[in-house]
């Protein structure tokens, strides 16, 4: 029989994805579960698996088409009774854990293959490709021998061999082919065309206006420092965005305008009494914003670890759709990389946003009661930039007077 493939609902509130590329061709054997099209929404991207072992008729669509959600995108001829309705979030999500004895770098039986290609969970991939683990060498514990995640990561803890190093961004760049001018061409489609989307539509709606503070953070320094120490004590990791992230709460809770959206079908401006941060994060698939929810209500090291563990899914691209909304605020933080000063884009519909920059050592006056003296200080930039539309001049400079205090004075983040 011949299964028409429609493009499955991959989260709520999702109507269409773009078709970022096929895995497979028209006339391929597949198996059950192997990944056929990876298809991005505004909300995540998602490898696709086939619903059921057969042969790939007709692809429907294109790569860099966009697909309207129950469109049918590929044919299947598959034998038997017809497969369940797919269900494409599964295919984000990470496989079942498997025990370690699994799979061993000691003359493993040769794993599932279709067409030459190893069958595996995307997941299972993904982790394979950073850790530079030849698919091929690992034994899949998963039904019909897929090969899942925890196969490759028990592989690799075993000292199994490995194909290449792993695969970095600025390789697969490399690798492109370069044309007769010197030129490296990529479509420009997926995570890259979404960011651009997303971008036109707050820089050419919102009207930006930003304010800029320096603020000293000498005794945050010391403070994260003794953070960092209790942390590790339970394995995590205390960076500086928690403090950040506690005193923004804490200030947009002081001074709400800032805290909420433009529902623009309704036309309400819409003002939060909880704060959902949204955290700009760097991935290899460009720029994502995981949401961290009611950070009002967290301590540091909770927010610490909630944000270690959603950066990671992240960057290895399986954060959930319902965890990229929602968002009532956003931090940018390139501080890490360099940067001294920028005016970011806001987050549309966000209100406002903050941009975090680099730490910096410099002389720095210090009032005592002897009188002033200069001695090294650490200090940091901090920019809002806020939708004019929405909030004055005068909101975005109360909102960073007082987070300039709050961080400045730590001890003050425990009111």
């Amino acid at each position: 029989m011949v299964l028409e493939f429609k493009l499955p609902d991959i989260g709520e509130g999702v109507a269409e994805g773009e078709i970022v590329q096929w895995l497979v061709n028209a006339g391929d054997e597949v198996a059950e579960f192997q990944p056929v099209v990876e298809v991005m929404t505004d909300k995540a991207t998602v490898e696709i698996p086939a619903p059921a072992p057969g042969k790939i008729g007709e692809l429907r669509a294109a790569a860099g088409d966009v697909v309207p959600v129950g469109e049918v995108i590929y044919t299947l001829e598959t034998s038997g009774a017809p497969p369940p309705e797919p269900v494409a979030a599964a295919a984000a999500a990470p496989a079942p854990a498997a025990a370690a004895s699994g799979a061993t770098a000691t003359a493993p039986p040769p794993p599932t293959r279709t067409n030459g290609k190893v069958l595996a969970v995307p997941s299972a991939r993904r982790v394979a490709r950073e850790l530079g683990v030849d698919l091929g060498l690992v034994t899949g514990t998963g039904r019909n021998g897929v090969v899942r995640r925890s196969d490759v990561e028990a592989f690799h803890a075993a000292g199994g061999a490995t194909a290449t190093a792993p695969v970095t961004t600025t390789a697969t760049a490399a690798a492109l082919p370069v044309n007769a001018a010197g030129e490296v061409r990529t479509p420009f489609r997926g995570v890259r065309r979404k960011i651009a989307d997303a971008m036109t539509q707050s820089a050419f709606t919102a009207v930006h206006f930003t304010v800029v503070e320096e603020v000293d953070v000498t005794d945050l320094v010391a403070v994260r420092a003794k953070a960092k120490e209790i942390g590790a004590r339970q394995e995590t990791k205390v960076t500086y965005m928690p403090f950040i992230m506690k005193a923004v709460a804490n200030a947009l809770l002081k001074y709400p305008v800032l805290n909420g959206r433009l529902d623009e079908a309704s036309q309400e401006l819409v003002h939060c009494n909880y704060v959902n941060l949204g955290i700009a994060t760097d991935t290899p698939n460009g720029l994502i914003v995981p949401v961290v929810k009611d950070v009002q209500a967290k301590g540091i090291l909770q927010l610490a670890e909630e944000l270690g563990e959603l950066a990671a899914r992240t960057r290895e691209g399986k954060v959930k759709p319902d965890e990229l909304k929602d968002s009532t605020f956003t931090i940018t933080n390139a501080g890490n990389i360099g940067g001294t000063l920028a005016t970011p884009i806001i987050n549309f519909p966000d209100i406002a946003i903050l941009g975090v920059h680099r730490l910096m050592k410099k002389p720095g006056v210090v009032e005592t009661p002897e009188g002033d003296r200069i001695e090294p200080r650490q200090y940091m930039n901090f920019s809002c930039s806020v939708d004019h539309r929405l909030a004055d001049g005068a909101d975005g400079a109360r909102f960073l007077a007082w987070l300039r205090t709050l961080l400045e004075t730590p001890a003050l983040l425990s009111l």
